[in-house]
């Protein structure tokens, strides 16, 4: 199975110099419709142990790419897994970020044709089912649907099974394509382990080493 995206074009870096900006995390709107839960609830038990101290340092370290429409409404390009965690434990939450992207219009169509057209919209859903019309994003993170395939690939690179590839657009949503297209036992975002060994074999399978952060070491 192959994902159906268009061309990415790569996210600017936040700019030297440039103050990052403030938001309330539930007025940043997806770009993605869906996250692993496995994911989200790792990052959960991570931010329980962290002081809030703690947090606004290692959110200002990881500042979420925006684009911004001219009436102020804003979009995260990044970092949907760790603000989805922290809106859930804190609500009033806000996160840092930096404008990647201007879009001179108020509609929410162009906004996301524009998004589209850079490869910054992911339009399939927790069924791999897609692409999908832009319009049926949720407004905030907490309308994300889960995707079980997601967090498997995401056990799977802290297993170090899978490499990162942080330049690759959807990366880990790629990988779940493809085992998605294998046949695994029944697992859910809840209880992965049923699916794992097989993961594991297939990850590391001559098979997938089309995909980028195959490291190998599994048979032909």
């Amino acid at each position: 199975m192959a994902l159906r995206l268009p061309p990415y074009q790569p996210l600017p870096p936040p700019a030297k110099g440039h103050a990052l900006i403030e938001l309330p995390i539930l007025s940043l709107q997806p770009t993605q419709l869906c996250v692993g839960l496995a994911e989200v609830s790792s990052r959960i038990s991570d931010f329980k142990g962290d002081s809030p101290s703690q947090q606004r340092a290692y959110l200002g370290s990881k500042p979420v790419p925006l684009v911004r429409s001219r009436s102020g409404a804003v979009w995260m390009v990044d970092r949907h897994h760790r603000l989805r965690a922290l809106a859930e434990l804190q609500p009033q939450a806000k996160a840092f970020g930096y404008v990647a992207l201007d879009v001179a219009s108020d509609e929410r169509s162009v906004v996301l044709e524009e998004l589209h057209r850079r490869g910054w919209l992911y339009l399939y859903d927790g069924r791999g089912l897609g692409p999908l019309n832009p319009a049926v994003l949720p407004a905030t993170l907490l309308g994300l649907h889960d995707d079980p395939y997601r967090s498997l690939v995401w056990k799977l690179k802290k297993e170090k099974v899978v490499e990162a590839a942080p330049l690759i657009p959807f990366h880990e949503f790629r990988w779940g394509a493809w085992l998605r297209s294998r046949t695994l036992p029944p697992f859910s975002s809840a209880r992965l382990e049923p699916a794992l060994p097989a993961a594991r074999a297939l990850a590391r399978s001559r098979a997938a080493s089309h995909l980028a952060g195959w490291k190998g070491g599994g048979e032909a």
